[in-house]
């Protein structure tokens, strides 16, 4: 098991940039997949992007080019940098941890992205 907590979001203007944070409880070393997803109001939870324990990142085309995604594993930490934000990226977004076949998650953070 693995307990998750996010951090960063907020509000930021079209064209800005948040850093997302993703504290484990538990080293992330052997923890086989972990990632971002975002839900927005009256949508279904999707896939942002993920990162494998080798460090092989898999991307959402609509962030492809705008979102990184990275893990410090001393710090049992994933990250989630966000430049040139839309209005459309507003959403709840989670950190996902995969061990094995059972899937684990934050509370998840709001991004607000306007003017």
């Amino acid at each position: 098991q693995v307990q998750l907590v996010e951090s960063g979001g907020g509000l930021v203007q079209p064209g800005g940039s948040l850093r997302l944070s993703c504290a484990a409880s538990r080293n992330i070393f052997r923890i086989n997949d972990m990632g971002w997803y975002c839900q927005a109001p009256g949508k279904e939870r999707e896939l942002v992007a993920t990162i494998t324990r080798g460090g092989i990142t898999n991307y959402a085309d609509s962030v492809k080019g705008r979102f990184t995604i990275s893990r410090d594993n001393a710090k049992d930490t994933v990250y989630l940098q966000m430049n040139s934000l839309k209005p459309e990226d507003t959403a709840v977004y989670y950190c996902n941890a995969r061990i094995f076949s059972n899937h684990y998650w934050g509370q998840g953070t709001q991004v607000t992205v306007s003017s």
